[in-house]
């Protein structure tokens, strides 16, 4: 969930705040790590575990493409992560992921979940 103040500055010198939030399940303010919604957090590459990354190559024309455009405007799909004890599983976003490995960018845009070792379980069949 994310909270913004926005300050508007009216014709008569006032500055007037209002609160704003979005939400991804449409929850009030408060309620979005409590109820286990997702939160985007940026994380260190190496502290993401990727047990599934030698199944399979990544496309090389596609990381490419992709470090282009983080060059150039950002990563703008943040890769999806679960969160188990403190330890953090990245099983999609193969090509993000490589992408800002190759740009030698320290941290990676995440949305993060979390969950339970048997939900770890049910990712690693």
């Amino acid at each position: 969930m994310a909270n913004f103040v926005l300050q508007l500055q009216l014709p008569t010198s006032n500055l007037r705040s209002f609160s704003v939030y979005a939400s991804s399940n449409g929850a009030p303010p408060g309620t979005g790590s409590q109820s286990g919604g997702p939160v985007i957090l940026e994380l260190p590459l190496d502290k993401i575990r990727r047990p599934l990354m030698r199944t399979r190559a990544n496309d090389p024309n596609k990381v490419h493409e992709l470090m282009d455009s983080i060059r150039e405007i950002g990563l703008q799909v943040p890769i999806d992560v679960l969160e188990v004890d403190g330890v953090y599983y990245g099983f999609s976003g193969c090509h993000r992921y490589e992408a800002h490995q190759r740009l030698g960018l320290p941290t990676i845009r995440c949305k993060v979940r979390r969950g339970t070792k048997e939900t770890l379980r049910h990712h690693l069949r």
